[in-house]
């Protein structure tokens, strides 16, 4: 008989879901397109459920060039009139002002840092901070580290970084280990 796998909560009621929970969420990312992406997405979930995100993320790789942060820093005023028609990504003028200038945001860190991994990782002192949480419930949806990462975020200039979005892209980029102990992946996401 097969052993029933046991995941987090969260993902149950949606393949897509299930998949990125399975090989994604809480891996640790080191890329830095890959970085950028995840923050974007992050940002672009404000007010939306992350399921709604995940379905159009084929969509927003298209429209922002595989996030390429030196391409989306040059965005112009025909593109953003582009991006405005487009019905794959979430058409928000602020959220789509809020990617380019968080390009530009992006690049400068870079520059300073070397890496924007170099700089986001040293929110939790360059290595996976993993939880023991028996249930969801126990999780907060902030801490000190994204509370930290939020502000110096903003301070950098970049938008759509409240420190509840930053913890769901440190989460998500497995700066953090948030799988329920009994969850398949909490043993295996770092």
């Amino acid at each position: 008989m097969k052993k029933e796998v046991k995941r987090c909560s969260w993902c149950e009621g949606d393949p897509l879901y299930r998949v990125y929970h399975d090989r994604e969420w809480g891996v640790p990312v080191h890329n830095d397109r890959k970085l950028f992406e995840m923050l974007i997405l992050e940002g672009a979930q404000a007010g939306l459920s992350w399921i709604t995100i995940l379905r159009k993320r084929e969509h927003y790789r298209k429209a922002f060039d595989n996030f390429d942060a030196n391409k989306v820093a040059r965005y112009d005023g025909k593109k953003i009139r582009a991006l405005l028609k487009n019905e794959g990504i979430v058409r928000n003028r602020l959220k789509i002002a809020a990617t380019i200038g968080n390009a530009k945001a992006f690049l400068a860190v870079q520059k300073e840092f070397g890496t924007f991994d170099a700089y986001i990782w040293q929110f939790v002192g360059g290595r996976q901070k993993t939880n023991r949480w028996k249930t969801m419930n126990e999780i907060a949806p902030t801490t000190p580290e994204s509370d930290a990462m939020s502000r110096d975020l903003k301070k950098r200039g970049f938008k759509f970084v409240g420190s509840t979005i930053c913890y769901a892209f440190m989460q998500a980029c497995g700066l953090v280990n948030d799988h329920v102990t009994f969850c398949f992946r909490h043993q295996h996401s770092g």
